[in-house]
C-alpha cells in the first residue's frame, strides 16, 4: 500500500483502520477479544500502518486492545488517540480539555497503549470552556518532553484550526467525510490545504450505508449508534438509497464493490487525505485495502460529485445533542 504524508512529516498508509467499532457503537461488542487482536494484526500484514483509537472508546478498553495487539510491531505503526472528555463511572459526561486534564490523559493513554510516545494526539471535540490556544499549548509541552509526536483536532471549525495552528502546528484534522457527508468541503479542507495540514476521514463508508449492505429492511441491534442517527431512519434510508444505487452501477462497471468506489472517490480528492474505515472482519479489511488499487478517472469522480449533489442527502449525520459538539 502506498503511503501519504499528514502535515509536514507524518507518514501513514493511505488507508488506516478506525478501531472504535471493536469496542462500542455498532451493536453487541465482539465477545472474542483475541479475534479483534487478530484483525488488528491482519491489518498490519495487509500494509496498514495507521490505527485510530481514543480513551473514550469503551471507555479505555479500546486503547488497551490496540496497545496489546500492536505491541509486537509498535515501531512499524502510527497510533492516534484522543483526549477531551470528562469520564465518570465509565461513561462520558461532558467535555474537559483543561491543560492538566490533557496531561493526565496522555500519561494514562501511554500506559494503556503500551507505548512511550503517542504518535498523533487529537482533541476529540472542541471544548468551548477552554481556549484552543491553551489546548495547543498543553500539547506543545507534551511534544517538548517526548510524550507526543504530533497534534491533531477532530471535528473542529476552520477558525479554530487556524488559532490552534498558530500556537503549535496541527498535523491532522479528523472529521466525518464521504460521498454523503461533505461538511468539510467549504471551509475545513481549504484551511488544511492552505496550512499544510493533513485530513483524516472517519466514517468514509457512511457508517456502512455506502457499502450497500444497509437498506430499509435493516434492523439495528441494541447498542448500534445508527439507530439514534436521523440519517438512518427507515424513511431517510429509502430516500438515500438512490446514491448507493448510482455508486453500485460504477462499481459493477469497474469490477469493484460500492464500498471500494466510495473509498477510491475519497482518496482521489487530495493526496493529503487518509481514510480510516472501521471493521471487525478480515474479509472487509481485505476489501477496503483493495480499494487503494482502484483508480477513478477525473470524469468518474466528477460524475459521482454531480450525482451526489443532485440527489442530496436526507437526514442529519448526528442527533441534535451531538451536532452541538461539532464544527466549533
Amino acid at each position: 500500500m502506498h503511503t501519504r504524508i499528514l502535515g509536514q512529516n507524518l507518514h501513514v498508509s493511505a488507508l488506516g483502520l478506525g478501531c472504535m467499532g471493536m469496542s462500542q457503537s455498532y451493536g453487541p461488542n465482539p465477545g472474542d477479544r483475541n479475534a479483534m487482536i487478530g484483525v488488528l494484526r491482519d491489518a498490519v500484514d495487509l500494509g496498514i500502518t495507521f490505527f485510530d483509537t481514543a480513551e473514550v472508546y469503551g471507555p479505555y478498553v479500546n486503547e488497551e486492545l490496540v496497545g496489546e495487539a500492536l505491541a509486537p510491531v509498535r515501531d512499524q505503526v502510527v497510533i492516534a488517540t484522543k483526549f477531551g472528555w470528562r469520564i465518570e463511572n465509565g461513561r462520558p459526561v461532558g467535555l474537559n480539555s483543561r491543560p492538566e486534564q490533557i496531561k493526565r490523559v496522555a500519561d494514562a493513554s501511554l500506559t494503556r497503549l503500551r507505548s512511550d510516545v503517542i504518535d498523533l494526539f487529537y482533541q476529540h471535540r472542541v471544548d468551548p470552556d477552554v481556549p484552543i490556544e491553551d489546548v495547543a499549548g498543553a500539547v506543545d509541552e507534551l511534544v517538548q518532553v517526548g510524550k507526543v509526536r504530533y497534534f491533531g483536532l477532530s471535528e473542529a471549525a476552520a477558525t479554530t484550526i487556524r488559532r490552534a495552528h498558530a500556537v503549535h502546528p496541527v498535523t491532522a484534522v479528523q472529521s466525518e467525510y464521504s460521498l454523503w457527508t461533505r461538511d468539510p468541503e467549504p471551509e475545513v479542507l481549504p484551511a488544511c490545504a492552505e496550512l499544510g495540514i493533513g485530513f483524516v476521514s472517519f466514517s468514509p463508508l457512511g457508517k456502512g450505508f455506502l457499502t450497500g449492505t444497509v437498506n430499509t429492511a435493516t434492523e439495528f441491534s441494541e447498542g448500534d449508534i445508527r439507530a439514534t442517527i436521523p440519517r438512518f431512519t427507515a424513511a431517510n434510508r429509502a430516500a438515500n438509497q438512490a446514491l448507493v444505487d448510482q455508486v453500485g452501477l460504477l462499481a459493477q462497471a469497474k469490477g469493484a464493490t460500492p464500498g471500494q468506489i466510495a473509498l477510491a472517490w475519497l482518496l482521489a480528492q487530495y493526496p493529503w487525505i487518509v481514510a480510516i474505515p472501521g471493521t471487525r472482519r478480515r474479509d472487509r479489511l481485505q476489501e477496503n485495502v483493495a480499494a487503494t488499487q482502484i483508480a477513478l478517472s477525473a470524469d468518474e469522480v466528477a460524475d459521482l460529485n454531480t450525482t451526489a449533489a443532485r440527489l442530496g442527502v436526507h437526514g442529519s449525520r448526528y442527533n441534535d445533542a451531538h451536532l452541538n459538539l461539532v464544527g466549533r
